[in-house]
């Protein structure tokens, strides 16, 4: 400002205008320049008058005179009253009240009034920074009008008294102090500058005193600033001469530091003082005290112990008010006189976030579309904090995670604009947070709502929870009945939302998909139209569409796999007789010379079913009248043999009833029938391997190389049974597992009706099912024939495709045989 005053009176002098021509460019210039970055920048000096002139604010904001009252121009300034004006008629800033710095900003370094000048149609908003400069106002002043210093006769020369200095209420160079001591041979003046650039003041003694001589000496204290111009204070110093006790107490150093923060409970120490006196008796015995000097808001916020030395808390510390105390203390001996030691204690009282910022909004600009561009602004916002350094430093952020962003436009100011795209259908309205969160530890924050609400645009199709499901259907089902239910999910609105559903219609073999199913247009429910057969179709593979009613409509499919389950719906069917036999009826000629255990027939089945349900086992009907056939049929393999050696009374004609079963539920039955003629020979039959081994004797039967292999699978059958008893116990101490597809316990069967291993496993597809525990297709039988030393190896159990297998290692005479077993759906 007072460049502009300087160019103003140049301009009204003749003598200055050619002068002022050039720097009234530059500063046009200037201004230009200023207005162009945003903020604009004047002095004023404080206490000036009603009416001084600031800067021309409409000029230097790039606003034509003619607009200030259409657009509402205005201006606030937060916490200052109406210190400065715009006169809307020229557009100048002006002094409008009286402006006191001290009273503004007390003792800080920078002072300046902070402008918001807003102006509408349409709404803009600068800063205008009004610095507000010192000038010298404030005269020194000393705390007393009387400073009184007991000095003892017996002090050396160079001691060093304190003395209050005086303070000045301006800053800069108008608050720098000098002293001068009026002049005296006794006494010298000594100034020091501490490390919180305070200025300390003390009385040296120059040379020793001579209380009977001079038992008083009356100086004066001048204290000058280096304003201008410069103001003074005096105040009187009564040095009082004491005579005897020749020790003081001594502190360890004369000026002490301590930090505390504010806000500290009542009793907290500041610090222990500990000071030391060479005499002895009385004279070495001190207490502490609060120098009479020191004014009355420190003894008002602390006490000292006397005998301790402790200086604690008794009032509330605030850093906003006061942060610096400085304290003075004595330590006065017991002697006669007494002796007194002087320390000074700065304390700086530490800033504590005990202040919550603060959020203004304004200007909101709702709703919004979901389709707007990134960076639209949404609202404006301000914060501010009341703490200062990192206490006073706020930052903004939006939480939660939204797609909106804060960009900082000035000094604690923000604009919230969109950051990302919008999407209704996903979430039509923000309940945006903004928190303001100051630097302090443990921060403090403050917290504003927006609520932002979108608007829809129509661009969501429908949605199946998941692209595919499995459906699993007994065959044998009532045409028409209800199997599944597909759901879609269009996100849009109204009639964007409204789904309807159709078959993907094709081919499955020879038929239309059409005519085994059907979708329900709204409800979305799936029919079979006519009954299934697992025979015919295992698998039944579709799409169902799903359409929105938007225009464009839009669209998605969801595949269905459709299992068919078995049922045992289909009995055993006995495979045609060989040559010779007639009606369905097996013939065979035996000779009456064969021996025990020999195969004379052999009945064959197979069942169109799958699983248990298509695993047969074979029974031989009791003969009539009760008497004992001399033939038994294999459980599992169906052949038939005899039982005993043959003879005279055996009738010639042999009629053989088997029933044939499965092992569904219930279990479907066929009968077959074998007609033997039993006739005398004089050369037997060709025995089969397993009679000739009955015949050969023990020892031959060790030999044998197939007996070996029978011997070693009767081996691993009761080695198996064990293996899966012991885990059928542990798996029944185990907790049950929970889900519809649970792991199900392995089903072995054992016989010794016949020598043989039977290992079926027709399908290997895996179905889920909620009916039973899944089953294993594992069937072991163990022939009826003497042990023999067997070394078995049971390896680990392994995983392959949610399926186990077993290893098996057999090691006996000079043979080794490895079974791989491997059971499915048995294990979790």
């Amino acid at each position: 400002m007072e460049l502009n005053q300087q160019i103003f009176e140049m301009l009204i002098t003749p003598e200055g205008r050619l002068r002022s021509r050039c720097l009234l460019l530059s500063l046009l210039l200037l201004a230009a320049w200023e207005a162009g970055s945003g903020q604009v920048h004047y002095s004023v000096p404080e206490e000036a008058k009603h009416g001084t002139f600031v800067g021309r604010i409409a000029q230097d904001l790039g606003l034509e005179l003619t607009e200030l009252v259409p657009r509402l121009f205005r201006v606030a300034s937060k916490g200052r009253g109406d210190l400065l004006e715009v006169n809307l008629q020229n557009g100048i800033l002006f002094v409008n009240s009286r402006i006191d710095r001290e009273e503004l900003c007390g003792r800080s370094a920078e002072c300046s009034i902070h402008l918001e000048v807003i102006v509408d149609r349409p709404l803009q908003v600068f800063h205008v920074e009004v610095e507000v400069k010192d000038i010298n106002d404030n005269p020194p002043v000393f705390p007393v009008k009387e400073q009184r210093v007991l000095i003892y006769e017996s002090r050396l020369p160079d001691s060093l008294f304190p003395l209050e200095g005086a303070s000045d209420a301006d800053v800069g160079s108008n608050s720098v102090l000098t002293y001068k001591l009026s002049s005296n041979e006794n006494f010298a003046l000594d100034v020091k500058t501490n490390s919180d650039d305070s200025t300390q003041i003390g009385l040296v003694l120059r040379k020793s005193l001579d209380r009977e001589e001079a038992p008083e000496h009356n100086l004066f204290l001048m204290a000058t600033d280096q304003g201008k111009p410069e103001l003074t204070a005096t105040v009187q110093l009564l040095v009082t001469v004491l005579d005897v006790n020749d020790n003081a107490p001594s502190f360890g150093q004369s000026e002490y530091e301590a930090k505390i923060f504010e806000n500290s409970d009542n009793g907290t120490i500041v610090m222990r003082l500990n000071a030391s006196d060479r005499d002895e008796g009385a004279n070495g015995e001190f207490s502490y005290s609060f120098n009479s000097l020191v004014p009355p808001m420190v003894s008002n916020q602390f006490r000292i112990d006397p005998n301790t030395g402790e200086i604690v808390i008794q009032g509330n510390l605030d850093f906003e008010n006061i942060n610096l105390y400085k304290i003075r203390i004595d330590a006065t001996d017991k002697g006669h006189p007494p002796m007194v030691g002087h320390c000074t204690i700065l304390v700086k009282v530490l800033d504590k976030n005990d202040n919550v910022p603060q959020i203004a909004l304004t200007s909101l600009s709702l709703p919004v579309r979901e389709d707007a561009h990134f960076g639209t602004v949404i609202a404006l916002i301000s914060v501010s904090d009341l703490d200062s350094g990192a206490n006073g430093q706020v930052t903004c952020s939006l939480m939660p995670h939204v797609p909106f962003k804060l960009v900082s436009t000035f000094k604690n100011y923000y604009s919230l604009v969109l950051d990302s795209a919008l999407d209704r259908e996903n979430v039509s309205n923000y309940e945006v947070v903004v928190t303001a969160r100051d630097g302090g530890s443990p921060s403090l924050s403050a917290t504003a709502s927006v609520s932002v609400e979108v608007a829809d645009v129509n661009d969501n199709a429908p949605a199946f929870a998941q692209p595919e499901y499995t459906v699993l259907v007994k065959e044998n089902n009532p045409p028409g009945c209800h199997i599944f239910t597909v759901s879609a999910r269009d996100a849009d609105a109204q009639e964007n939302a409204l789904v309807s559903y159709s078959l993907v219609e094709r081919r499955v073999g020879e038929r239309a998909l059409s005519s085994y199913v059907s979708v329900h247009a709204e409800s979305g429910k799936v029919y079979a139209l006519q009954p299934l057969d697992h025979e015919e179709l295992e698998l039944l593979q579709f799409q169902v569409s799903a359409r929105d009613a938007g225009v464009p409509p839009l669209g998605s499919n969801v595949t269905l796999q459709v299992f068919v389950l078995d049922e045992n719906d289909n009995a055993p069917a006995l495979l045609p007789p060989g040559p010779g036999g007639g009606a369905g009826a097996l013939s065979q000629l035996v000779a009456r010379s064969v021996g025990v255990g020999h195969v004379v027939a052999k009945v064959r089945a197979v069942d169109a079913d799958s699983g248990y349900n298509a695993w047969l086992s074979y029974e031989l009907q009791p003969a009539a009248g009760g008497a004992r056939s001399p033939f038994r049929v294999g459980l599992y393999t169906g052949e038939i043999s005899t039982t005993r050696a043959l003879d005279e009374a055996d009738a010639p004609r042999q009629r053989l009833l088997v029933l044939v079963k499965d092992h569904g539920e219930p279990a479907l039955t066929a009968t077959a029938t074998v007609l033997l003629s039993l006739e005398d020979s004089g050369q037997a039959p060709k025995a089969s391997s397993r009679a000739s081994t009955g015949a050969a004797g023990a020892e031959a039967a060790l030999v044998d190389v197939n007996v070996y292999l029978i011997i070693a699978i009767c081996a691993v059958s009761s080695l198996l049974v064990l293996t899966l008893l012991l885990y059928t116990a542990l798996r029944c101490s185990a907790p049950p597992s929970e889900g519809a597809c649970g792991p199900g316990k392995p089903t072995l069967v054992c016989s010794s009706a016949v020598g043989s291993w039977s290992y079926s496993q027709q399908r290997r597809q895996r179905v889920c099912s909620g009916e039973g525990p899944p089953k294993t297709d594992l069937m072991a039988f163990s022939p009826s024939l003497p042990a023999c030393p067997v070394v078995v190896d049971m390896g680990e159990l392994q995983d392959l495709n949610d399926d186990r297998l077993f290893k098996v290692s057999l090691n006996f005479h000079n043979y080794q045989l490895i079974f791989i077993l491997k059971c499915y759906n048995c294990f979790p």
